[in-house]
């Protein structure tokens, strides 16, 4: 039997699916996901080996690609609007391009569909040198992460998978050495000869880099009815930097 990823529904309506970033999970997404719940029934989806989600050694885009696919089938979907964010984002292109008879409308957050140089090795150290058997409060484990992880921001981000593990410890939600073992995969590119020709709208975020002026013949390439839009004063977590012009993007093109 296939594993079914763990979600949260909220509303009625078109299905509206969001696909988390690396190290994530689905309730990153709640804010906004109770907005778009006003008009849809959103699905906020927690990937392999992140959130609720099950825990697997196999990890790749394509692997998140099929447990989307599962999930689809598994509640009956059809005609999704299909929203990534980084990683996410990535799962979310490849999901697109292979199965592009599910996806009504696709909207990717800052990320390109190009291979990306490695760039999470600091936060994934900090994560390794936590030793729950040695740090049992969230305060000790926060103070390991701050000796390699100086922004309080990623750090609160990283902090909320720290999950309860029985009365007297911590663990991590997500699995952390599949996600170590197999970082390379999460950088790759979408395949050259990959291509949805529906409506895509790409959210860049201003200050985050992600999305350059260079990425724009490539995604033009492989997505040929893409929209390129800039959300001011964000950074790469530009639906929390700046929700509302977020929202505002977005309810626009799936009103169009």
């Amino acid at each position: 039997m296939e594993t079914i990823l763990h979600s949260r529904t909220l509303g009625k309506g078109k299905p509206f699916l969001i696909l988390h970033g690396f190290l994530g999970m689905g309730d990153n997404w709640k804010s906004l996901g109770n907005k778009f719940s006003e008009d849809y029934e959103v699905h906020l989806i927690d990937q392999r080996n992140h959130g609720r989600s099950f825990h697997s050694e196999d990890f790749s885009f394509k692997f998140l690609a099929d447990d989307l696919l599962n999930y689809i089938n598994h509640y009956k979907l059809e005609d999704v609007i299909l929203l990534g964010h980084s990683m996410g984002g990535k799962a979310a292109m490849l999901f697109a391009v292979t199965y592009p008879e599910i996806v009504k409308k696709l909207i990717i957050a800052d990320i390109s569909p190009r291979i990306y140089p490695m760039h999470h090795q600091d936060i994934l150290t900090a994560l390794n040198e936590v030793d729950f058997d040695v740090q049992k409060s969230r305060t000790a484990i926060e103070e390991v992460l701050e000796k390699y992880i100086p922004q309080f921001g990623v750090r609160q981000f990283l902090m909320k998978n720290v999950a309860r593990n029985g009365k007297e410890g911590y663990k991590y939600r997500f699995n952390l050495k599949t996600l170590t073992e197999n970082y390379n995969e999460i950088v790759v590119g979408l395949p050259s000869d990959a291509h949805f020709e529906k409506e895509a709208l790409f959210l860049s975020g201003e200050k985050s880099g992600y999305i350059g002026i260079d990425d724009v013949p490539l995604i033009e390439t492989h997505f040929s009815k893409s929209k390129i839009v800039t959300v001011k004063n964000a950074g790469h977590w530009l639906h929390a930097d700046n929700p509302t012009q977020f929202y505002d993007e977005v309810v626009s093109f799936l009103d169009k």
